[in-house]
């Protein structure tokens, strides 16, 4: 696929509401389906599914499937997806930092 510029490579590959959440739960160490679903509550089923086959195929993460019953299924973050933990880390401060200006900017009511 033929980019304009460079950010529209990265945002080809973690674009999307639940893309960046879902690897920010990956860095912090495997996870099975259900847990993701625990950690992600407003994320469906489907849309789940859907963005970890889409990360998996964009060699960012990687679904390991165990033999037994019932079946056991785990993601993990590939070399290629711990290469993004630097730009994570970067939108992770970036967005406490947000919040915080947020509330600066309108602040709560102190209910008096």
């Amino acid at each position: 696929m033929a980019y304009n510029i460079p950010v529209e490579a990265t945002l080809d590959v973690i674009g999307g509401k639940w893309k960046v959440v879902i690897l920010c739960h990956l860095d912090k160490g495997d996870k099975r389906t259900s847990e993701l679903k625990k950690l992600i509550p407003d994320i469906t089923q489907k849309m789940l599914t859907q963005q970890l086959r889409e990360l998996e195929g964009d060699g960012m993460v990687e679904r390991t499937v165990y033999n037994q019953v019932p079946p056991k299924v785990v993601y993990s973050l590939t070399e290629y997806g711990w290469s993004f933990k630097p730009i994570l880390d970067a939108m992770c401060a970036w967005g406490e930092r947000h919040v915080e200006q947020q509330q600066i900017d309108c602040p709560v009511p102190s209910g008096k």
